[in-house]
């Protein structure tokens, strides 16, 4: 296995931003290399408590070797948005932080076999669970031109949506597609480059790795099911790095935050919003111009903070 390596993003804002109690349970729901991890349990005590939750088998092992001087951690190899039944099955009624940092880590980019990368030739695979059936391989292979079109342009954002499905279902007419950079020159011949978008199949990758790992339709729920499992001034962390993530998680915070959505002419609230808590980040934290040199990656990451009432 390559060496896991991963440079955490808004680190110290992240611990900030949690406020953690010595004594507290805290939840890192996207483990990775575990560098968040690794800066949480330096602020437990030995009655503190961690639980890192990641779906990628290879993150459990790095995590674990990583954090093996530590007792009071507990690993769970699982998605995050099922942190309800998480909780719930280790006997754990309210935890005081949650973490989510979003999206592909460091090491799924770099390690070759993953497919995750553009840059490299690799099997169409994207799984962040490589024990799952769908693999961008059969995302690519089978669905329909509309259905290909649809995941680019909404996931991905890119303007070319429907000229990229319509090449895709024309050459695996003649083979099937199998590698990332098949898939690469498909794209290339239709997305013309653009320096300021970066390379011309960076949007399309987003969208089917987007699809494969099911990153944004549960997300809404996700975050509101996260809010429910705070203790109360519980805080929860989210980093996004793309503006599909983004709205999801702010609009599921100014829900949370019991924000009436009844029209202005209406003399009383009938939609019956509840307040959970409130928005610490009025604004999202941004990685300064420092972090994005060491790390460019950082550069679209944007940090929200909730807090429980």
């Amino acid at each position: 296995m390559k060496e896991f390596e991963h440079i955490p993003v808004l680190l110290n804002e992240c611990i900030e931003g949690l406020n953690i109690k010595e004594n507290g349970i805290y939840v890192d729901g996207t483990l990775g290399g575990a560098g968040h991890s690794s800066k949480i349990i330096q602020q437990l005590s030995d009655k503190g408590k961690l639980i890192g939750i990641d779906k990628d088998t290879d993150a459990i092992q790095k995590a674990k070797a990583v954090l093996n001087k530590f007792t009071n951690i507990i690993y769970v190899q699982d998605n995050h948005d099922n942190i309800k039944d998480i909780l719930r099955n280790l006997g754990i009624a309210g935890v005081d932080g949650i973490l989510l940092d979003l999206g592909v880590s460091s090491y799924q980019l770099d390690e070759k076999t993953r497919g995750f990368s553009y840059m490299q030739d690799a099997p169409l695979d994207m799984r962040m669970d490589k024990t799952q059936e769908l693999t961008a391989k059969k995302v690519i292979n089978t669905y329909s031109e509309e259905k290909l079109a649809k995941i680019i342009f909404e996931y991905g954002e890119e303007k070319f949506s429907r000229q990229i499905a319509r090449k895709i279902c024309e050459y695996r007419k003649e083979k099937e597609i199998e590698t990332t950079l098949e898939l690469v020159k498909i794209i290339e011949n239709i997305v013309p480059k653009n320096i300021k978008q970066g390379h011309p199949a960076k949007r399309t990758f987003q969208a089917i790795r987007i699809e494969v790992n099911d990153e944004i339709k549960p997300l809404y729920t996700t975050v509101l099911n996260a809010i429910e499992c705070l203790n109360s001034k519980g805080r929860l962390c989210i980093i996004t790095f793309h503006s599909l993530e983004d709205r999801a998680v702010k609009q599921a915070y100014i829900d949370a935050s019991g924000k009436c959505t009844c029209p202005p002419d209406l003399p009383y609230c009938v939609c019956g919003k509840k307040e959970k808590g409130k928005i610490v980040t009025k604004k999202p934290i941004l990685p300064n111009d420092d972090e994005i040199l060491i790390n460019p990656r950082s550069k679209s990451a944007k940090l929200r903070i909730f807090e429980k009432k």
